[in-house]
């Protein structure tokens, strides 16, 4: 398992939640005080919680992301894993995906119009409003457009 073993950091005026130091999604304060909710709601609070990232087709833009909830178990060998030992919560990604979201930032606002997780992606040639779903991928200077890992 690729896991991330570097040194953990300490949040930053930016909003960085206390993480791995070079991780492949960046998950914001605001993002993981919710997933520490939503941890202390499973039948197992103390059992590591994972967070399986995401793109399928589909979206006003043509990708969409999409997070699910996994056990640890269910983490393959080729799996980027970023741990957030602290909260005992692990951000998966697929490997053949992860250039797709290499450097996604993940936060969240309980706005009651608009609220819920939110997505920003550097590498989005193109985002939608709802901030939901993209439009490719400018890796290299190459465009990238179909994934399909979910699918």
């Amino acid at each position: 398992m690729s896991i991330s073993e570097s040194a953990m950091t300490q949040s930053t005026d930016a909003g960085t939640a206390e993480g791995p130091e070079d991780p492949v999604i960046c998950i914001k304060d605001q993002a993981l005080e919710r997933l520490r909710e939503l941890k202390s709601k499973q039948k197992d609070p103390i059992e590591v919680m994972g967070l399986r990232m995401g793109v399928r087709n589909g979206g006003c833009s043509g990708l969409s992301y999409v997070m699910d909830f996994s056990t640890e178990a269910k983490i393959q060998e080729d799996d980027m894993v970023d741990e957030y030992t602290t909260d005992n919560i692990k951000c998966v990604v697929d490997a053949k995906i992860m250039l797709y979201l290499y450097g996604l930032e993940l936060d969240y606002s309980d706005k009651l119009i608009g609220g819920g997780f939110k997505f920003f992606n550097p590498n989005a040639e193109e985002s939608c409003g709802c901030g939901s779903s993209y439009d490719g991928i400018i890796f290299n200077n190459r465009e990238l457009h179909d994934p399909s890992p979910f699918e």
